[in-house]
């Protein structure tokens, strides 16, 4: 593991809590890759709440691009990105990924972060960014980390003891 990087594992997909909290206050300007104009996907749903707590989020979509999307337009591909981007969110699947790093990479302003999706892994991509000096987060959702590391989760139940799997006596 590189020294520069060692809070992160990801042949054990393990992040600190401090590698992920540094990320989401550095990073205030995310490229999601894959968005998703229709209201009931997940990158809708994570795009819309990150931008309810500050973030911007510009949606990449190329079958979507020119429509707005919460407030802004989608664009086609990263290179087609309006302003640099802090963090590129990638919500494709994980052979699609390595495509995604390369156009990062070239462009005029590249990310300080690629972020991959809940069930978005890919080794090589991941390898390849680091190399460059990106920070790289795989199988994870900023929506769902900014929750629990801002103690939000807990209004959903979870971590308080109101929530549980017992079973109640009748």
């Amino acid at each position: 593991m590189n020294a520069a990087h060692a809070d992160f594992d990801h042949s054990a997909d393990f992040y600190t809590d401090a590698y992920i909290r540094d990320i989401l206050r550095e990073c205030r300007v995310f490229g999601m890759v894959g968005a998703s104009t229709n209201w009931n996907r997940p990158s809708y749903f994570a795009m819309k709440y990150m931008i309810q707590k500050g973030y911007r989020v510009i949606p990449i979509n190329p079958r979507a691009a020119g429509e707005e999307l919460i407030g802004e337009t989608v664009v086609a591909s990263l290179s087609d990105l309006p302003v640099p981007v802090d963090l590129v969110q990638v919500f494709r699947r994980p052979d699609q990924v390595g495509p995604v790093v390369d156009e990062a990479l070239s462009l005029a302003v590249p990310p300080k972060v690629i972020w991959m999706q809940l069930g978005v892994i890919n080794h090589e991509a991941a390898t390849k960014a680091e190399a460059a000096g990106l920070r790289v987060v795989m199988n994870r959702c900023p929506k769902i980390e900014y929750a629990r590391l801002s103690g939000e989760l807990g209004w959903n139940g979870f971590n308080t003891r109101v929530v549980t799997a017992k079973k109640r006596a009748i």
